[in-house]
């Protein structure tokens, strides 16, 4: 049994949680964007790329599947684990803190840029928004609270 300094808050339970709903998700809708390009699995019209540099959703699918899928997936492995990662490490800003915490925060600002940037090619928005762009802000709470801090700082 480890010691309390190393239990897992509840806090980052959840946080662990947050990104793997996100990495599952976008990993699932990544995938079938690459697999069917022109967007006919999941209905997804491709008019709605009018106002994008895309002529398909291939690309958007790949972007998807690796940053907002592949990535969070890792992460939420790091994030109970702790591993050392020196390329990770490398583009880690926050150098008292575990690398897994810093790109938690990276994933967060990630997911609200792609969903703000979507909005603006579609020139719509959809209820799957908003919750997407919530799930980023959750991310970026939870990160940013004292008891998850206190976890993945590096004594």
């Amino acid at each position: 049994m480890g010691s309390l300094s190393n239990k897992r808050p509840l806090s980052c339970k959840f946080l662990i949680l947050l990104h793997l709903i996100l990495g599952m998700g976008a990993v699932f809708g990544g995938f079938v964007l690459i697999l069917d390009p022109s967007g006919g699995i999941i209905k997804m019209p491709i008019s709605i790329l009018e106002h994008s540099p895309f002529d398909n959703f291939l690309i958007p699918g790949m972007i998807l599947f690796i940053i907002l899928g592949v990535f969070p997936l890792i992460i939420s492995f790091a994030l109970v684990k702790r591993w050392d990662w020196n390329l990770a490490n490398r583009l880690n800003i926050f150098t008292k803190m575990h690398w897994s915490w810093a790109y938690s925060l990276y994933i967060g600002f990630a997911l609200i840029v792609w969903i703000t940037v979507e909005l603006f090619f579609i020139k719509g928005i959809a209820l799957v928004h908003v919750g997407y762009i919530f799930l980023g802000l959750m991310i970026q709470g939870v990160t940013m609270l004292p008891s998850v801090q206190k976890h993945y700082s590096i004594k």
